[in-house]
């Protein structure tokens, strides 16, 4: 009887239209958003928020980009962390070679150069699709880490390849610890998410689904495929290039380019299909499956020390990490987002059973 639609009248269209039509769900989001704020950095240490909170966050933020590319507009991408290594890399020298830039500014300006670096390698998405372009995007995850070992110029021409990210300052205030460092990243995810929420709620994001869908039928009914398409690899890599921009400066402290190798565009799309494709929610939840997962796999590894071959555990998150890809694909396509529809599903039926 808590979660019931019944006695909530729309009365415009702007409220039968709102993002979030339920009371309810409004309600557990400005909860959510008030423990995340108020609580969550002063009820854990500050390992917990530098190392765990941080980069859930920035994982959640590229992962929703891929869900965009990927989920929405069915293109898929094994070059996401390419494109977070173009924004890292694109943050650093707009902060080191434009001096006294906002730091907001390089970070927006990171994303719009790596919004024009996907549309470049999205160009082939016109001509070819599937399993096909998934290789063109792979091949642009290995040409982004050859430029950017190689080029000088762009990784600040330093032999170790590691070069320190500059200080953070927002409106004159330096950002220098975990908490700090936390807000900003929090707030700079909720404002790109709600963005998302309404792009996808638009004319853009139909579009997207429609190309996904049948995009023969798309064209039909007059929306352009090349377009859209490259929309949503320019939109995709956009939330990319600030991911990649918070992972260096926030995260990290550094830019990196081993950081942002395939190894990782393989972990966000697995997020991606663990959390659950064409879902906002389903970024999230697989961001925090995948971070907090190996820390359960390593606690209970303790457990079992001596009982169990130590290259056994050793090689247990990559095996879990495998069975539940195959596990989610054949039991549950949708991720754990269609886990929790169907649980709000059921919860609007109570008791009743259909």
């Amino acid at each position: 009887m808590i979660y019931r639609a019944s006695g909530q009248f729309k009365t415009t269209y702007a409220e039968d239209m709102a993002m979030f039509p339920l009371a309810q769900d409004r309600r557990g989001l400005v909860a959510l958003l008030l423990f995340a704020v108020g609580v969550v950095p002063f009820a854990v240490s500050t390992y917990v928020v530098s190392s765990l909170l941080i980069p859930l966050l920035i994982f959640a933020l590229a992962a929703l980009g891929l869900n965009i590319l990927t989920g929405y507009a069915g293109q898929l991408s094994l070059g996401h962390a390419g494109f977070m290594g173009v924004g890292a890399y694109a943050a650093y020298n707009l902060a080191t070679r434009l001096p006294g830039l906002p730091l907001l500014v390089s970070f927006v300006g990171a994303g719009l150069i790596t919004a024009g670096v996907g549309v470049l390698f999205g160009l082939p998405s016109l001509r070819i699709k599937g399993f096909y372009l998934s290789v063109t995007t792979l091949a642009a995850q290995f040409m982004i880490e050859w430029i950017f070992s190689s080029v000088s110029w762009l990784s600040g021409g330093s032999a170790t390849m590691t070069l320190d990210a500059p200080p953070m300052f927002l409106f004159g205030y330096r950002i220098q610890t975990p908490i700090e460092r936390y807000y900003l990243t929090l707030g700079i995810v909720i404002l790109l998410t709600l963005l998302a929420k309404n792009l996808l709620r638009g004319p853009a994001g139909r579009a997207w689904m429609a190309v996904r869908d049948m995009d023969v039928a798309a064209e039909v009914i007059g929306i352009r495929p090349f377009s859209t398409k490259l929309l949503a690899f320019a939109v995709s890599s956009f939330y990319a290039g600030v991911a990649g921009a918070l992972y260096a400066f926030v995260f990290l402290t550094s830019v990196d380019i081993t950081a942002f190798t395939h190894e990782r565009s393989f972990v966000l799309l697995f997020m991606v299909i663990i959390g659950g494709l064409g879902s906002i929610l389903g970024s999230f939840l697989g961001a925090a499956f995948i971070v907090l997962l190996p820390i359960a796999i390593n606690r209970l590894a303790t457990l079992f020390v001596g009982a169990v071959p130590t290259n056994l555990i050793a090689n247990l998150e990559l095996m879990v990490f495998g069975g539940l890809i195959i596990f989610f694909l054949i039991v549950e396509p949708y991720g754990l987002a269609r886990l929790w529809q169907t649980t709000k599903e059921k919860l609007r039926l109570w008791p009743f059973p259909h």
